[in-house]
């Protein structure tokens, strides 16, 4: 064929340097046109130097997820795929696409959309994962975890999370729960604090067994994170005081780290953990109410220089009138993503103060967005009575 021909005429290297070159969506198509560029494409040493190509590159895409209502109580999730390098920056460049098992109103309000890691992300309400890479578009629901709980007791998921623990080259998938009793009026009694743990390359979920019971509380819409192949918390400790909370993905042991002494609002104070300048970064600001006059809303954001690195903190941006409480990203380091009231995709240009309103509109809570690079990193197969990887 005239491909085996060009692969002949030039020198392995040339050809390899060619394809890495070349955006995810060409890559699939070049799968196709002999067994060659097929057996080539899906290596994982091609695979590994095309996601390494990318990381350095400056074209960044952007997924947005976004919710409608279509029936009582059923609601309809949808991902965007949007370009950033062209001009018009929120160009689409593949079509929507109709998130599965996501459709009542917990997963509308409660899920998170966490990554990417190694160019995949995941999208996970208390009780469903679905794993995906958003350049092949193929996805996996992955398996619910098979540990119950005794009779008499209940389990509350406070929180969970993804990511890559790069030491055994495997994906995680990690749940926070506790047990706990009731008592005779129906309360809940101190429970005990479960860790479970889901190896995705080995398709086996399991408990640690060396969880800190004096770890501060969780709650699912607590805001998080996952950076430095660990995932990260805004929390409360048992004393009050904020803190990071961190989980490391290879060791599976909790930490702390100290944030920066933010300011205070006497309307409650919110904080989101964000990346900026491929720092973590903190946004500090206050809880909206009808007494509050947008006027005088107050929003720090701090970044960490240095990472874990407490003296390394400072104070970036203080922004002021920009009436928010979902902060959704920060893409080119200036422009930070998030939804107004009315429901619409906002972005506010840190730099020039700039606030424009995009075309882009959907249940008031429901919208996340994730910057992330194209990638041919494959989804870890189950085993054959697992959940298996479908294309949308």
């Amino acid at each position: 064929m005239m491909t085996d021909g060009i692969m002949k005429k030039y020198s392995g290297d040339v050809v390899i340097h060619i394809l890495l070159r070349l955006p995810v969506k060409f890559l699939l198509r070049f799968k196709c046109v002999s067994k060659t560029f097929f057996t080539l494409i899906q290596s994982s040493t091609f695979i590994n130097l095309h996601l390494n190509h990318t990381t350095t590159s400056t074209n960044d895409n952007i997924l947005l997820k976004r919710s409608f209502k279509e029936d009582i109580e059923i609601y309809k999730a949808i991902f965007s795929f949007l370009s950033s390098d062209c001009e018009d920056y929120m160009k689409f460049f593949y079509p929507d696409l109709v998130v599965p098992y996501m459709t009542n109103r917990l997963s509308i309000t409660s899920d998170k959309l966490i990554g990417p890691s190694h160019g995949l992300i995941a999208l996970m309400d208390p009780i469903t994962t679905i794993l995906f890479n958003p350049s092949t578009r193929n996805y996996r629901l992955l398996p619910s975890s098979p540990f119950d709980v005794p009779k008499g007791f209940y389990r509350s998921i406070e929180s969970g999370g993804f990511g890559l623990d790069s030491v055994v080259n495997d994906f995680k998938v990690f749940r926070i729960s506790q047990v706990y009793t009731e008592d005779h009026f129906g309360y809940p009694e101190k429970g005990e604090k479960k860790v479970e743990v889901y190896e995705l390359g080995i398709d086996i979920w399991r408990e640690l067994d060396h969880v800190d019971q004096q770890l501060p509380k969780l709650f699912w819409l607590t805001s998080s994170i996952f950076y430095k192949e660990a995932y990260h918390w805004i929390t409360s400790s048992r004393e009050f005081k904020s803190i990071i909370l961190c989980f490391d993905m290879s060791t599976e042991i909790f930490r702390n780290m100290e944030p920066p002494n933010t300011c205070e609002f006497s309307s409650g104070t919110l904080h989101s953990l964000l990346i900026l300048t491929e720092s973590l970064c903190l946004t500090c600001y206050p809880c909206l109410g009808p007494m509050i006059d947008p006027a005088n809303i107050l929003m720090e954001i701090w970044i960490m220089k240095d990472y874990n690195v407490y003296e390394s903190w400072i104070k970036k941006y203080t922004i002021r009138g920009l009436p928010t409480e979902s902060p959704l990203a920060i893409w080119k380091d200036c422009l930070l993503f998030f939804q107004s009231k009315s429901g619409y995709l906002m972005l506010y240009d840190l730099n020039s103060d700039e606030i424009k309103e995009l075309n882009f509109h959907g249940c008031l809570k429901s919208m996340r967005v994730i910057i992330y690079k194209g990638s041919m990193t494959p989804i870890p197969k189950g085993g054959q009575s697992s959940t298996q990887v479908q294309n949308f």
